[in-house]
C-alpha cells in the first residue's frame, strides 16, 4: 500500500502544479459523475475543486443518517443548482413529514412527540440548505404537504424550477390545493413547476394557483401531466389554469375531448380563450388520457378546421404542439397548412385522431407536408394515411429527425421505405407502433435505406418470420395477403415483399443505432430478434423490450425454455436495459392444475441475463397479478440477479421479501438497488405484499454500503 501511495503522489505532483483556473477549467470537460468523483478522490486539491463547481447532484441513501447531518461545516457545494432528491432511501416515503416512517436506522421503532418530529424536519431542512445554498431546480417526493413546508423557505431567494413526485395515493382529507400551496407561498422566485410524476386530483390545481395569484402569474413552464391521472381537465379549469398563468411560454396538461361529456374541451371556444390568454406559448401538449376507442366507437371532437386556423394564428411563436384525442378532427390538411403559416418556428408536432393529414393526391404538397420546418413529427390514429402521404411527408418534410407513426393501419412498408428513402440524410429516430400492416421483419426491411445512420428504433408490430410459408413457391413469390380491405388503398406487393425480405442478408450493419425498444406477445422468446435483421449493432447501449398478454392462456414452457436474454450478448456494448413485464399477467399465488405461477414466469424471462457481460444498469418491471395487485420480485429472480455479477445499478418496480435481499449482498458490483412503487396506485400498507418495511430497506442499505468492494490482490 506504501509503494501505492507513492506512486500516486509521483504521478499526481505534475497536477498539483497547475495553477487554480487550468484545474477548474481541466475539470469542467468532466460531465459523467463517475468520472468527476474519481477524480475527486484522487487528491484533496482536486476534491475541493470539484466540490466548488459542482452543478449537478442526485442524492441516493437515506440524507437523515447522523454521518451525513454531522459533516463539518466546510463541506458544501457553493455552484451547485440542480439537486434530486426524488430517490433518497427508503423509495417513496417521505423525507421531511410529521408522519415520518423512518427518520433515521436507530429510531424507527419509537414514537415521538410533535414537538420533536418539528425540530428534527428543520435541522435536516437547514443541513440540505447549508450543504447546498444556491440551489435553483428542486425535484423531491411528497408523500404530504409538510415536506414542501419545510423544505421551501430553505431556497426561497434562489428555486426557480421544482419537480414534485409522488405515485402514493393523495392523503385523504386534504383541502384544495393543499400540497402546492407552500411552495407557491414560499417560493416568489419560482418560475417552472412540473407535476407530471406527481399524483393529484386536477381540482386540486385551479384552488392553489387561484390562491396566490402572484405566483401563478410569475409562472413560464407548467407541466400537469399528473402521474396516473385518468381523467382530465374540463374547459373550464382549463380557461382557470390559463387566466391565472398568462406569461406561460410552456403547458402541459391533460384534457378532456370526449363531446359526452360535460364541460369537456369541444367547439372552438376553448382553444381560442387558452391563445387569447397565453399568446407567449412556445410548447404546447394537451392530451387525452383515456384509453384509445376503436374506429367505430369513435366520434367527432368538435373542433373544427376554421376554429383551428384561429388558433394558430394567435399563437406566433409555438415551436413544440401536441394535439392528441381519442376522438376524431376530420379533414385536417387545411388547418396544418394554416399552422405553417401562423407558426413558422414550429419544429415538434404530435397529432392524434387528426384524419385528412396529407391526401397525396396531386403532385403539389398538401396538409402537413407543407410543415417544411418540422424536426420531429408524430402521427397516431390517422386512419387515412397511406403510403403516398408518408412519401409526401418525406418530399416537404426535408429536415425530420424524428418521425414516429401509431395506429395508421394503411400505411405498408413500401411507405416506411419511401419516407426513409427521401429523408435519409436527416432522420436519426424511428417509432412504429401497433399499425395493422406493418410486421417487426418489414419495418426492419423497410428501413434499410437509413439503416447505417439510425441511432433511435422503436417497433410495436407483431413479429412475423423472415421467410413465411408460401412466400416462395417453385421460385415465385406468391405471398397472401388480406382481401377484404379497400381497394383504393396503397399496399405492397406480395413480391416486393418477399424480396424485402430475402435482402436482409445484404444490408450493412446498424452502425449508429445506441437505443432499441421492441414490443413481444406474453410467451413469445426473443430468438426472431436476430433473425429479423438486428444482428450487428455495434453501438447498442441501450434496450428496452416490453412483454405483454395473458400468461396464463401460454403454453407451459418446457425446462429448456427461456426467454432468451442470452442472445443480447451479441451486442458488444450493451450497458443498459429496461425489462417491462408489467403488462404479463399471470397468477401471482396459485395457479390451477396445468398452469404455473409467476415465479416460474420469471426465470423464464430472466435466464441467461448473466451472459450479458457489458450490462450495467437494469430496469426492471416484474408481472403482475391484477386480482391482488401483487407486483413483487420472486425468489428466482433474486437469484438470477445474483448470477449478474456485472450489474451495478438494478431498479425493482414493485416490492421483494426482505429476506430475498440478501442474494444482492453477493454482488461484487452492485452499487444500488431501489424497489420502486412507482405504479399508481401504489399500496398504503406494505404489509399487505411484502416484508420489505423502511426500516427492513435502511438495514439492507447498511450493509450493502459495507461490503468489502476490494479485495487485497487487486490493492496490487
Amino acid at each position: 500500500m506504501a509503494e501505492v501511495d507513492a506512486a500516486g503522489a509521483a504521478g499526481s505532483s505534475a497536477l498539483l502544479d497547475l495553477p487554480e483556473p487550468l484545474l477548474l477549467l481541466i475539470l469542467g470537460f468532466l460531465h459523467d459523475p463517475r468520472s468527476r468523483n474519481r477524480a475527486a478522490l484522487s487528491c484533496t486539491r482536486l476534491l475541493a475543486a470539484e466540490r466548488a463547481t459542482r452543478a449537478a447532484m442526485s442524492l441516493r441513501g437515506d440524507p437523515r443518517t447522523p454521518e451525513f447531518l454531522l459533516l463539518p461545516p466546510g463541506f458544501c457545494f457553493p455552484a451547485l443548482q440542480r439537486l434530486d432528491l426524488s430517490l433518497i432511501s427508503p423509495w417513496g416515503h417521505p423525507l421531511l413529514s410529521s408522519a415520518s416512517p423512518a427518520a433515521g436506522y436507530n429510531d424507527t421503532h419509537h414514537h415521538h412527540h410533535p414537538d420533536e418530529i418539528a425540530e428534527r424536519n428543520a435541522f435536516v431542512a437547514g443541513r440540505l440548505a447549508a450543504y447546498f445554498p444556491a440551489v435553483a431546480s428542486l425535484a423531491v417526493y411528497c408523500r404530504d404537504p409538510s415536506t414542501l413546508e419545510n423544505l421551501a423557505p430553505c431556497w426561497r431567494g434562489t428555486l426557480r424550477s421544482v419537480k414534485l413526485v409522488r405515485w402514493h395515493q393523495r392523503p385523504p382529507g386534504l383541502p384544495g390545493g393543499a400540497d402546492l400551496e407552500p411552495l407557491l407561498r414560499n417560493c416568489p422566485a419560482l418560475r417552472a413547476l412540473d407535476l407530471s410524476e406527481f399524483y393529484c386530483w386536477t381540482e386540486d390545481i385551479v384552488p392553489a394557483l387561484a390562491a396566490h395569484p402572484l405566483a401563478a402569474a410569475a409562472l413560464t413552464d407548467l407541466d400537469l401531466g399528473l402521474a396516473g391521472a385518468t381523467n382530465g381537465f374540463p374547459a373550464s379549469e382549463l380557461g382557470a389554469i390559463a387566466a391565472s398563468c398568462p406569461n406561460l411560454h410552456k403547458l402541459v396538461a391533460p384534457c378532456v375531448f370526449n363531446p359526452r361529456y360535460v364541460d369537456s374541451v369541444v367547439g372552438d371556444d376553448a382553444l381560442r380563450s387558452l391563445a387569447s390568454s397565453c399568446p407567449r406559448l412556445t410548447v404546447l401538449r394537451l392530451s387525452e388520457p383515456f384509453e384509445p376507442a376503436s374506429t367505430s366507437q369513435r366520434e367527432q371532437a368538435g373542433i373544427t378546421v376554421v376554429g383551428l386556423v384561429a388558433f394558430f394564428a394567435a399563437l406566433p411563436e409555438l415551436e413544440d404542439l401536441t394535439l392528441d384525442l381519442q376522438h376524431d378532427v376530420l379533414e385536417a390538411a387545411p388547418a396544418m397548412e394554416a399552422l405553417a403559416r401562423g407558426c413558422p418556428r414550429i419544429k415538434f408536432l404530435t397529432l392524434g385522431c387528426f384524419q385528412g393529414l396529407c391526401k397525396a393526391s396531386w403532385l403539389h404538397l398538401d396538409g402537413v407536408a407543407v410543415c417544411g420546418g418540422l424536426v420531429s413529427l408524430c402521427i397516431k390514429n390517422c386512419q387515412d394515411l397511406t403510403d403516398n402521404s408518408l412519401a409526401a411527408i418525406g418530399r416537404g418534410c426535408e429536415r425530420l429527425a424524428k418521425f414516429a407513426i401509431q395506429g395508421c393501419d394503411l400505411v405498408t412498408s413500401a411507405g416506411i421505405r419511401r419516407l426513409a428513402t427521401a429523408l435519409r440524410p436527416m432522420l436519426k429516430e424511428v417509432s412504429i407502433l401497433q399499425c395493422r400492416f406493418l410486421h417487426t421483419a418489414e419495418c426492419l426491411a423497410a428501413l434499410s435505406p437509413i439503416r447505417d445512420q439510425i441511432e433511435s428504433l422503436e417497433i410495436n408490430c407483431d413479429w412475423e418470420e423472415v421467410e413465411q410459408p408460401g412466400c416462395v413457391a417453385n421460385g415465385t413469390a406468391e405471398c397472401n395477403h388480406e382481401d377484404d380491405e379497400p381497394d383504393e388503398t396503397s399496399y405492397e406487393s406480395a413480391s416486393k415483399k418477399c424480396r424485402y425480405m430475402m435482402e436482409l442478408d445484404n444490408f450493412s450493419s446498424w452502425e449508429m443505432l445506441r437505443s432499441l425498444s421492441l414490443w413481444l406477445a406474453a410467451g413469445q422468446q426473443l430468438s426472431p430478434l436476430i433473425s429479423a435483421g438486428l444482428d450487428s449493432c455495434p453501438l447498442l447501449e441501450k434496450i428496452s423490450i416490453k412483454v405483454e398478454g395473458d400468461l396464463r392462456t401460454c403454453p407451459r414452457p418446457s425446462p429448456l425454455s427461456v426467454f432468451g436474454l442470452s442472445d443480447l450478448g451479441a451486442f458488444p456494448v450493451l450497458a443498459k436495459m429496461k425489462l417491462d413485464l408489467s403488462e404479463a399477467v399471470g397468477y401471482a399465488l396459485t395457479a390451477p392444475t396445468g398452469h404455473i405461477d409467476l415465479t416460474q414466469w420469471d426465470r423464464f424471462y430472466l435466464s441467461g441475463i448473466e451472459s450479458l457481460e457489458s450490462l450495467y444498469e437494469l430496469d426492471y418491471w416484474p408481472p403482475q397479478d391484477k386480482d391482488v395487485n401483487q407486483r413483487s420480485l420472486s425468489l428466482p429472480a433474486v437469484g438470477l440477479f445474483q448470477r449478474s455479477v456485472g450489474l451495478r445499478k438494478i431498479f425493482v418496480h414493485g416490492t421483494t421479501h426482505e429476506h430475498f435481499m440478501s442474494f444482492f449482498l453477493k454482488m461484487p458490483n452492485l452499487r444500488d438497488i431501489q424497489l420502486r412503487e412507482d405504479y399508481y396506485p401504489a399500496p398504503e400498507n406494505d404489509m399487505m405484499i411484502t416484508e420489505m418495511r423502511p426500516e427492513s430497506w435502511l438495514r439492507f442499505e447498511m450493509q450493502l454500503n459495507n461490503q468489502p468492494r476490494f479485495t487485497k490482490s487487486e490493492w496490487h
